[in-house]
This record gives C-alpha cells, sequence and structure tokens, in this order.
C-alpha cells in the first residue's frame, strides 16, 4: 500500500475476475468499473458485482463506477448491487447532477473534463463546489481508455488556477512515461486504463507492476 502522500493510482476498464483481484492485489488505490455502453470495456451490473468481489478479496482498493449520461435509476441500481465506492462521470452530466448524485448516493463523484486547449479549463469553474475530484483527459470519441496523450501543460495550468482542487491525470500514461507525467504534474492521481493492457479489458500483470512502481517513484 502506498504511504501518506503519496500519488493515488486508479486502473481503469477492469473486465475479468483474474485481472481484478492481481490488480487490487498489486497495491492500487481505486479500480474503475466501465458501465457506458459504448465502451470497449464495458461491464452488466452482474458482471461487476463478481469483479467487485474479487477485488475485495484481493485488497482495500476502491471501486470507481464509471457512467456517461446515465440515468439515476441506472446509477442507483449499480451502486446498490456493486456497492460502488465512488461515482466517476464522463459524460455531459451538469454540476447539479452531479450534486444531486452525490446527497443521493452519498458517495464521492468524480468529473472527468475532455481538455484540448487553454480555453477549455474554463468549463472547471462551474465544478468547483460538490465534487471529490476532477479527472483531466484528452478529447476522444472513446471518453477516454484510448491512449490519447493529455496535454500536461494543460493540467499544470488546471493545477495553478484550482490549487485546492484533486486532479486525476489521465490519458496516453503507461509504465514509460508515467513517472515523468508525476513529476511534471504532480496531481492527485494517475488513471490508466490501455496503457497496462494486452488487449482492451485485459490487463498485463507486468505493465500493471511496472505502471505502480513508476508512478510512485516518480513523485
Amino acid at each position: 500500500m502506498p504511504a501518506e502522500g503519496e500519488i493515488k493510482i486508479k486502473i481503469c476498464g477492469v473486465t475479468l475476475p483474474d485481472d481484478a483481484a492481481r490488480v487490487a492485489a498489486a497495491g492500487v488505490d481505486f479500480i474503475g468499473l466501465n458501465f457506458w455502453a459504448g465502451s470497449k470495456r464495458r461491464v452488466e451490473v452482474e458482471r461487476a458485482a463478481e469483479l467487485a468481489a474479487a477485488i475485495r478479496g484481493a485488497g482495500p482498493a476502491r471501486i470507481v463506477g464509471v457512467f456517461v449520461d446515465a440515468r439515476p435509476i441506472e446509477i442507483a441500481t449499480a451502486v446498490a448491487r456493486v456497492n460502488l465506492d465512488v461515482l466517476q462521470l464522463h459524460g455531459a452530466e451538469s454540476p447539479g447532477f452531479a450534486a444531486t448524485l452525490a446527497a443521493d448516493s452519498r458517495r464521492p463523484v468524480w468529473k472527468a473534463i475532455a481538455a484540448g486547449a487553454a480555453g477549455d479549463l474554463d468549463q472547471l469553474e462551474a465544478w468547483d463546489a460538490g465534487i471529490d475530484a476532477i479527472l483531466l483527459d484528452a478529447p476522444a470519441p472513446g471518453k477516454g481508455g484510448g491512449g490519447v496523450p493529455f496535454d500536461w501543460e494543460l493540467a499544470r495550468a488546471a493545477r495553478v488556477r484550482h490549487p485546492s482542487r484533486r486532479f486525476l491525470l489521465a490519458g496516453g500514461l503507461t509504465p514509460d512515461n508515467v513517472a515523468v507525467a508525476v513529476a511534471a504534474v504532480r496531481p492527485w492521481a494517475v488513471d490508466v486504463a490501455s496503457g497496462v493492457e494486452s488487449s482492451p479489458g485485459v490487463k498485463d500483470p507486468g505493465k500493471v507492476a511496472a505502471f505502480v512502481a513508476a508512478a510512485r517513484g516518480g513523485r
């Protein structure tokens, strides 16, 4: 487990029980389960419950449910069946929707913000209240998970503008570049999916271990 103050690590898009257990045992802080129908890593609620059991049996990682413009009833069903720890919104959800979701679910809510230019950071102003963390990702049709790199200069600018905000850095991270990214941006957490896979939804144990070691070594 990480020491106090160390970078947090989220591995997203787990789809297989054995992978879920191995990733949890690797000492990551968060594991993401994707409920969006348009994702190559989508899991149904029943499968997610199975994955959650494997995760909890192998380590203390918290389970993040990833949703894209989902209806409240769909999110509530996943929370109840899977006992999700965190809810991540990756669509066009409004600040009001997120605030209501946080209150109703009694779960931390994260919001993914796609930013490809400095002007895109203006949208952060609307998310200063009621959100536990902001995930910075590169604009992409697949709503993340495609390995599209995020501009680290933008990430640094976001941290300067919002020094008290928790930021997760995503987009194109791999075992080879995550230490440099952590040193350059100093985010609260890093988030990876395709960068530790052998194929979409199938995690490579060696890449997972290398990513965790490199991320924590770059703080």
